[in-house]
């Protein structure tokens, strides 16, 4: 019987070379470490805090007493003097206030203006300047630097320019001599298409910059492949262009009709809207910050305002939101 040689016990397996496994961090208990000091705390509850504090105060609380108050009168003297009266103010508004159908009208009219005459050529001057032509950015800069410029300033300067003696339109024309003058800014007949003149020439640098950016965003293979088509200019940004500038279309038609119902500045500049420039806005300051001071009254004709902007507004927030949702 043959013995078995005995095994020779096996080598212990070496780790395999390399750097050392780092070992797991050690769990750190809830709430001994926090991401943020109570410093960080301090500075961001200042800097979100604040801001929401004056949007609260100045904005909705200001909107959400302006139609309390449209059910009261109050002539702004003591708390105390407040009367409810229900739907008086609104009834006086509508039947028996001449100024506020007129005021409607130049509204209206004002936007009309607005949207046939500036916003084409804000849209013209887009096209040239989207060709990348010399001296762009001056141009760009010469157009738009009305819009950046405060409307009071543009009045004053528009003032200049209509004054019946020393003006630049009269002195051009020879109206400015005895006899011949031409009242550009008294003249009921003419005083409300004299200031639509001045905010159209605003306009148009706020349309040419809206379209600009439009026509950045379009697809440069869209107006090669019309070309290979055989289709001209005109034809390409009639078929092609413009159908993709549907969106910055509702974008302008928006920012038109907004520009239109706040119109104030240039108004009140000019004759402080009397003589036929009537706006919703200009009876809104007068009447709440008039002689007569009817704060009820002047709350009742702002949220007729505010309701007609929030039947412009809101449809065109609900398709945006459907858009991104999508998307």
């Amino acid at each position: 019987m043959t013995a078995t040689p005995a095994k020779a016990p096996e080598p212990a397996t070496q780790p395999a070379p390399g750097p050392a496994p780092t070992p797991p961090p050690a769990k750190v208990p809830h709430g001994h470490r926090r991401l943020l000091t109570r410093r960080d705390r301090l500075t961001l509850g200042l800097m979100a805090g604040v801001p929401t504090i004056l949007h609260v105060a100045l904005v909705w609380l200001t909107a959400l007493a302006s139609i309390a108050l449209a059910f009261t009168t109050w002539d702004g003297i003591g708390f105390d003097s407040i009367t409810w009266v229900g739907l008086q103010n609104f009834r006086e508004l509508f039947t028996s206030n001449p100024q506020f159908w007129p005021a409607v009208e130049h509204n209206v009219i004002w936007f009309v203006v607005l949207i046939l005459l500036p916003t084409p050529f804000g849209l013209f001057l887009a096209v040239q300047l989207d060709k990348k032509i010399r001296f762009s950015r001056v141009y760009q800069t010469a157009f738009f630097l009305p819009v950046v410029m405060s409307l009071a300033v543009i009045g004053f300067v528009w003032q200049l320019i209509y004054n019946p003696d020393t003006g630049l339109i009269n002195s051009i024309i020879g109206a400015n001599k005895p006899g011949h003058y031409i009242d550009w800014i008294g003249d009921p007949d003419l005083n409300l298409w004299a200031v639509l003149i001045a905010a159209s020439w605003r306009h148009a640098g706020y349309m040419m910059i809206l379209y600009l950016a439009g026509l950045k965003s379009v697809d440069p293979a869209l107006r090669e492949a019309s070309a290979l088509d055989g289709a001209n200019e005109w034809q390409t940004f009639k078929n092609v262009v413009f159908p993709t500038l549907r969106p910055t279309n509702t974008v302008v038609l928006v920012v038109t009709i907004i520009e239109a119902l706040r119109a104030f500045d240039l108004v009140f500049v000019f004759n402080k809207g009397a003589q036929g420039t009537e706006l919703l806005s200009i009876l809104v300051t007068n009447n709440i910050i008039g002689e007569s001071s009817r704060i009820g009254y002047g709350s009742a004709i702002a949220v007729v305002l505010l309701v007609i902007s929030l039947a412009v507004i809101i449809p065109y927030l609900i398709a945006t939101f459907r858009k991104e949702r999508r998307a």
